[in-house]
């Protein structure tokens, strides 16, 4: 039987992290400036390009100073996991909803695991990046169809209702952001038909403009078939460990 475990590369040399009692297979996605690491163990399924690994996650956790610590969930037994943390040791990940049929975006902080939902008319959610209480991620339809949202003050918002004029860009997924507010991620140019990096600057001295070289932000992008599979390949519904980053 194969088995795969979670390390941190450490003085020039891989060091194993241990699992969570009872799982045999693991895997540590991001670290901070402390020492702590979080990620998640489970068990071996074959391999899912979501998670990158071949795992079926049950526990999100976090290692510091050789300990491991479950960081709970929200009432899901599978598909509970931590892709970010940040360096006050906020954590983010997505969790299995009671029942299994869905995952939501969730923020650690001090123990306790908040529910980011999802935006209007979505079913699942992951949060990729986490800094000073705003969590960025993604929020997807039952189609597979995706929005970037920016999570703070207990609401999340699309993205997309944020970004001034520009390139007709359609903001798919968050995948981290920093301690100035900026937000990385990849979008769907609607003019190309591409898919496209994007960097988001905060601008607090303007409000959204107006709508000019772009659509509106309160229409969804239907993606084309070969851009949803694409994505899907990469990101399943809720499931989006492999486009993780670390942010401070």
């Amino acid at each position: 039987m194969l088995q795969f475990e979670p390390v941190i590369w450490l003085q020039g040399k891989a060091q194993k992290l241990p699992t969570f009692a009872g799982d045999q297979d693991g895997i540590a996605y991001s670290a901070n400036a402390r020492g702590q690491l979080v990620g998640g163990s489970g068990s071996c399924v074959a391999f899912d390009p979501d998670y990158g690994a071949p795992l079926q996650p049950k526990h999100a956790l976090m290692w510091q100073n050789g300990t491991v610590l479950d960081l709970g969930n929200l009432g899901g037994a599978i598909n509970n996991i931590a892709f970010t943390i940040d360096n006050a040791g906020e954590v983010g990940g997505t969790s299995g909803l009671p029942g299994d049929q869905a995952n939501h975006a969730f923020l650690w902080q001090n123990g306790v695991m908040t529910d980011l939902g999802v935006l209007p008319g979505d079913v699942e959610s992951g949060a990729l990046g986490v800094s000073g209480g705003q969590v960025v991620g993604g929020s997807f339809d039952a189609n597979g169809n995706s929005r970037a949202f920016l999570w703070q003050n207990g609401v999340m918002t699309d993205l997309n209702d944020l970004i001034s004029d520009g390139p007709p860009l359609f903001l798919l997924q968050a995948s981290a952001i920093n301690s100035e507010g900026q937000i990385a991620g990849f979008a769907f140019r609607t003019d190309t038909g591409e898919v496209h990096a994007f960097l988001a600057t905060p601008n607090h001295e303007n409000a959204p403009a107006s709508q000019t070289g772009r659509i509106e932000p309160s229409l969804r992008v239907m993606l084309p078939e070969n851009i949803r599979t694409l994505l899907q390949g990469r990101v399943r519904l809720g499931r989006i460990g492999s486009l993780a980053h670390h942010s401070q």
